[in-house]
């Protein structure tokens, strides 16, 4: 008896009596809270019917299936579909939200805060019938004292400008438009949007290339979510968290403010840009050293070969051999390599 039934009348599908047993699947739910379980069962249902739509990922299955081994073919998948996954419209943005809460937890963990970041879902706020703030993050577990974030993974947001805005043009999402709802539909006391370097509008980079405050509205980070990197979030965060924690009841110079945050926002960037530089010399000394390696190995495996010549007057074809191949040389190169990756 089949165990999965199209119900055509109300466009649903009914399992019964499932079963899986498959250690990766077990692993993963087996270390999430009970609560969590179902809705991240229909999430893991949902995203493999996508990644099964898609053709190129059904080709890199058929093509690797006997070339690879099972764990490795595992992980080139897992890690192949979440970047065909990540730029689809429709599940980019869940995506984005549950990756950015596990981190800030992770990221309050290790600062030893006591923040947490709650995913809203599909729960309105303050304003009727608006989602608006993916992320609701209490200060020091403080439900009344609220930093709201939302994700915007979408080319299509532009920074909204109130200068250049025009009134009478059809209304669509900006960042200052999503910052001001995003406080206001979360009972806020500041709000942060975050967007991902790949899927930003150029607005936004030509006015915040990592990290930027906008005043009398909200902060805005621009993470690198392909390469793991929410550095600019948490720097983010930690100066919302410092507004929040200091606003005082009685009206403050923005002005001042203003100048203060964007002058911090100036210093951290020039820092990250050191970082930067500081990484490509090393990354650049790597390489000049990794050639100089090779350029010894490759004198010192010449004159041996050179010395064998002259003494014996001739070489044998298994010398020849050698001597073609190098493999003795890819061999010693290996290591010094590996140490050098090390440094």
């Amino acid at each position: 008896m089949r165990m999965l039934r199209i119900n055509q009348q109300l466009k649903r599908l009914e399992i019964k009596e499932f079963e899986i047993e498959n250690h990766i699947v077990f692993n993963y739910f087996d270390n999430l809270p009970a609560a969590e379980r179902d809705e991240k069962l229909l999430r893991a249902i949902y995203i493999g019917v996508l990644a099964l739509m898609e053709d190129r990922i059904s080709a890199f299955l058929s093509k690797t299936s006997n070339e690879l081994g099972t764990e490795l073919e595992s992980l080139k998948m897992i890690f192949d579909m979440k970047k065909e996954l990540f730029y689809k419209s429709s599940i980019k943005g869940i995506l984005a939200e549950d990756e950015i809460a596990d981190f800030l937890n992770q990221y309050f963990a290790e600062k030893r805060l006591k923040d947490r970041a709650i995913l809203t879902g599909n729960t309105a706020g303050t304003i009727p019938r608006n989602k608006t703030g993916d992320i609701i993050c209490e200060v020091d577990g403080n439900p009344n004292l609220r930093i709201a974030i939302e994700c915007k993974f979408d080319k299509s947001v532009r920074l909204g400008d109130i200068e250049t805005k025009d009134l009478f043009t059809r209304k669509t999402d900006t960042a200052w438009s999503q910052l001001l709802e995003a406080q206001a539909n979360r009972d806020a006391k500041v709000s942060l949007i975050v967007f991902d370097i790949s899927l930003v509008d150029n607005s936004v980079l030509r006015e915040f290339e990592n990290i930027g405050y906008i005043p009398g509205v909200g902060l805005v980070a621009i993470i690198n979510s392909q390469k793991g990197d929410y550095s600019n979030l948490a720097i983010a965060y930690m100066l919302a968290r410092d507004i929040a924690l200091n606003a005082k009841e009685f009206e403050l110079d923005k002005d001042i403010l203003a100048m203060m945050v964007n002058r911090i926002i100036k210093d951290i960037s020039e820092v990250l840009t050191i970082k930067s530089l500081v990484q490509n010399n090393i990354d650049n000394n790597k390489a000049i050293l990794k050639q100089l390696e090779k350029s010894i190995l490759l004198m010192e495996f010449n004159q041996e070969y050179l010395k064998r010549f002259l003494s014996q007057g001739t070489l044998t074809k298994k010398d020849l051999l050698d001597f073609y191949s190098g493999e003795d040389v890819k061999d010693k190169y290996r290591l010094i390599e590996k140490e050098i990756n090390e440094i």
